[in-house]
């Protein structure tokens, strides 16, 4: 209890009154009552200035002053502070319910007529600074609460993330390659899903996501995974399978990190016109991640060496994606690929498989 009567007694109150003597009496009643920082002035121009410079805990506010009006003065008050709390305490000299209701309607905290007693302005100041410090408290505990909940929210998304990096590396290494490919992938799917207009937080969900886009490859055995030659009809089932097999490495989980991640493992070999696989989704049905992953995806493998080939010119890709436009690609999603080819081709040549390992 000390304590709030500390905090209580060390407020900032501001006096605005024309009437010196008022402010006279005001100022031997709040020092009687041990306040230590009594402000005022007869000027009530001054009133958001002051403000501005103390933020003040009070401001008691006689309503009749000379140029402007206290109603005024409060209605400034409430534009400046929008949202935040409005500590004023009002003096009038009307008793017309109209009056103290607009006030109050205002942001005012109470009010009190003219002539007062000096008990009853003391219990009014003494009540509206508890009140005042009870927002506060409040106000604190919610940005501590916040804070937490934002740090607690942060360490979640950074473990997130470190599993899905992992799991990338595993599906990585079980596929003969180095991680850019799927550091470039995840790169380019990040770019074009703002490009798209999806937004910064989908964005920043798509560049951890789409690195585990092939983590089913960690189901297909070796000997289909590492061949070198054309796959047989036996073989390529097989491998049409990893999608499926990804989706349930990954799981179904209420994150949203995790979420994508599957959500773009399972449907990036859909294809436009329902020709892909697992599913033969075609169109809409495709989520937009997958239809984001399967262009970067072919542009990023098509323009690097693999086993079984070497990387194609990038003229020669980028022509393979326009020819695929309508069948294997949505084809708003080849447009905006087009638009930014320039911004794509310097995330293919930062990242180069030579100078990136896994680790």
């Amino acid at each position: 209890m000390s304590d709030v009567s500390s905090d209580i007694h060390a407020a900032k109150i501001l006096i605005v009154d024309d009437d010196t003597l008022n402010i006279a009496l005001l100022n031997e009643i709040l020092n009687e009552e041990g306040y230590q920082n009594i402000f005022s002035t007869t000027d009530p121009f001054q009133v958001l200035p002051l403000y501005k410079k103390h933020r003040f805990d009070l401001i008691v506010l006689d309503i009749q002053l000379p140029g402007i009006s206290g109603i005024k003065i409060l209605q400034q008050l409430q534009r400046m502070l929008k949202s935040e709390y409005l500590p004023v305490l009002v003096l009038t000299g009307h008793t017309e319910a109209k009056i103290r209701k607009q006030v109050l309607a205002l942001g005012a905290k109470d009010f009190i007529s003219k002539p007062f007693e000096n008990w009853e302005i003391m219990l009014r100041i003494k009540n509206t600074l508890h009140a005042n410090l009870y927002h506060k408290q409040q106000v604190f505990r919610k940005d501590l609460l916040e804070s937490e909940i934002h740090k607690r929210t942060k360490e979640i998304l950074e473990t997130q993330f470190e599993i899905v990096q992992r799991l990338a590396v595993a599906g990585e290494l079980r596929d003969n390659e180095t991680g850019a490919h799927v550091k470039r992938m995840s790169h380019i799917c990040s770019l074009l899903a703002m490009k798209r207009g999806l937004g910064s937080e989908f964005s920043e969900l798509m560049l951890y996501a789409s690195t585990m886009h092939d983590v089913g490859k960690i189901g297909i055995p070796d000997s289909i995974l590492l061949k070198s030659k054309k796959l047989s009809a036996e073989e390529w089932q097989v491998m049409q399978q990893h999608p499926k097999i990804g989706a349930r490495i990954i799981g179904d989980h209420g994150s949203k990190l995790i979420s994508l991640a599957r959500e773009i493992a399972l449907y990036h070999h859909e294809k436009w016109d329902g020709s892909g696989y697992p599913h033969g989704f075609s169109g809409n049905e495709i989520p937009v991640s997958a239809r984001i992953a399967a262009i970067s995806d072919v542009f990023d493998a098509l323009s690097s060496n693999r086993p079984y080939k070497q990387a194609w010119p990038t003229e020669k890709v980028v022509e393979t994606i326009k020819a695929e436009s309508g069948s294997h690609f949505e084809p708003a999603m080849v447009d905006i690929f087009l638009e930014n080819l320039p911004e794509i081709i310097k995330i293919k040549d930062h990242y180069l498989d030579q100078e990136f390992y896994l680790n």
